[in-house]
């Protein structure tokens, strides 16, 4: 019985991981042909700027929103559970009139400090009117966030997928004809307008499911304060990621230049994009099921681990074929002028091994919700990415970021690994210890191929690693999961009905 209750784990587990990443590989689908559209308009300058104004903007709103966009989920959820309608309502007022307030508060704050983000961002010219100009935006992801943290709360989860196809379509048809016709001056437009258009597709959806009610009374805002609470260590946590991609994204555009910022931007989302397809479903199914098993360490381990095995099996094969075809996709996504950031995005692909192995180590101190020890991992990681990725760049330039990005990785592994086990009695399993040494030394080895010159030895060795690296995730999850045999009985009675 034991056996098939884990099989059913890791079924489970890849169907929903299959569910959420076909969305975002959807997602990712329409927002490559923008990103393409993007850089060929703009080139790598032009998204260098996009990409301070979006850092800055995220820098301020993770400053700003109290971490209420997690921190309610935990609390709407427990309502959510018990049946009691007013008080899932009741919840929900408090959530909408907190995330009101920040939103208030992060538009004065970016339109006061404005002067002061410019200084810090750039080294030249006056963009202080562009950030007075962007500060409604800081409003919008506030309240965007309280919506979705209400309907992640209440297990709305199509109206979740739904709405991120509609965000990224929205950013398609809208971003692409004002830069088109403006260029550079569209950008401070472009990223008003994308984020009105996802405020308003979220609270569509959300006040069509639970109307809109508001009260600012001093009982009803005291109601939330714990949620608040909780929230500032989101906020920290959020300010000190925000902080640590400015410093970089800051560093490049002093030391460097605008391009070179441009080069890291499509480097560094290339990569996160990519694995984001198979790390999507962490937050809206692992983090609730690993939640309500905290308390019992042996139940804990297992969750954690069988969640490595289904990430790092699945992302394996991917990583490899990223890595040996980037000369090919690179170019197909953004455009030629993009090719100095090749040598970075192979070698930092390499960390998202290390990404898919650690990140449900990461949630245990948020499904413990001890705050404390979640603020420190942040804060030790966040200091070593800015540490290492400037200094790398001084030395070896942008393929040096790359270098720093893995080799951080590498490090907060180790470092997540002993400080969970100490605190949480965290014990990785054999299994994951086999599949890591079966599938990292293959993603190895594809990087050493891309030093090959000789094209037929790297299109013979490559295509070979990606053959390796999927027959064998193939086969671990065709052993561990009902997903054949599901299959074969789904294409069974599709053939009855015809």
């Amino acid at each position: 019985m034991k056996e098939i209750d884990k099989t059913d784990n890791y079924t489970h587990i890849l169907k929903y991981t299959g569910v959420f990443g076909g969305v975002q590989g959807l997602s990712i689908l329409v927002g490559i042909i923008r990103n393409k559209l993007v850089a060929l308009i703009l080139g790598p300058e032009g998204m260098g700027l996009a990409s301070l104004f979006n850092s800055t903007i995220k820098l301020v709103s993770d400053s700003s929103n109290l971490g209420i966009g997690m921190s309610a989920v935990r609390n709407i959820s427990d309502d959510f559970g018990s049946d009691d309608v007013n008080k899932l309502n009741r919840s929900i007022c408090v959530i909408r009139s907190w995330s009101f307030i920040t939103a208030i508060l992060g538009f004065v704050l970016c339109l006061v400090m404005s002067p002061l983000l410019n200084k810090w961002t750039f080294g030249w010219g006056d963009h202080t009117l562009h950030f007075i100009l962007l500060s409604p935006i800081i409003a919008f992801m506030a309240i965007s966030s309280g919506e979705l943290a209400i309907l992640k709360g209440t297990r709305h989860l199509s109206q979740l997928a739904a709405l991120s196809v509609y965000n990224v379509i929205g950013a398609l048809i809208t971003s692409v004809p004002i830069y088109y016709y403006f260029g550079e001056s569209g950008i401070v437009p472009s990223l008003i307008v994308i984020a009105l258009i996802q405020m308003s597709l979220v609270i569509l959806i959300s006040y069509r499911i639970f109307p809109l009610k508001l009260s600012f009374k001093r009982e009803v805002l005291g109601e939330g304060v714990s949620m608040v609470k909780l929230g500032i260590a989101f906020v920290f946590a959020g300010i000190m990621g925000s902080g640590a991609d400015f410093v970089i994204r800051s560093y490049l555009n002093h030391v460097g230049s605008l391009n070179v910022v441009g080069l890291y931007n499509a480097g560094f989302m290339l990569t996160m994009t990519y694995a984001g397809m198979v790390f999507s479903a962490m937050e809206t199914d692992f983090f609730p099921r690993l939640s309500a098993v905290h308390d019992n360490v042996e139940n804990q381990n297992q969750t954690v681990n069988q969640q490595i095995e289904v990430s790092l099996l699945l992302i394996s094969p991917m990583l490899v074929f990223f890595i040996i075809f980037l000369p090919i996709i690179l170019p197909l996504l953004y455009s030629g002028k993009f090719m100095a950031v090749l040598d970075m995005i192979q070698i930092s692909a390499l960390a998202m091994y290390m990404r898919a192995i650690k990140l449900p180590i990461a949630y245990l101190p948020l499904a413990k919700g001890d705050s404390t020890s979640y603020l420190l991992m942040e804060a030790i990681y966040d200091l070593a990415i800015v540490v290492l990725v400037c200094t790398m760049y001084h030395y070896y330039g942008l393929t040096g970021t790359g270098i720093a990005i893995t080799v951080t990785s590498v490090m907060d592994f180790f470092m997540l690994m002993s400080f969970m086990h100490w605190k949480y009695k965290y014990a990785i399993s054999s299994n994951v210890v086999k599949y890591i040494l079966c599938q990292i030394p293959i993603g190895i080895l594809a990087y050493v191929v891309t030093c090959i010159n000789n094209r037929f030895i790297y299109w013979s060795s490559g295509m070979l690693l990606i053959i390796v690296s999927s027959l064998i995730s193939i086969y671990i999850l065709h052993r561990k999961t009902h997903l054949w045999k599901s299959l074969v009985q789904h294409f069974k009675r599709v053939k009855v009905h015809d």
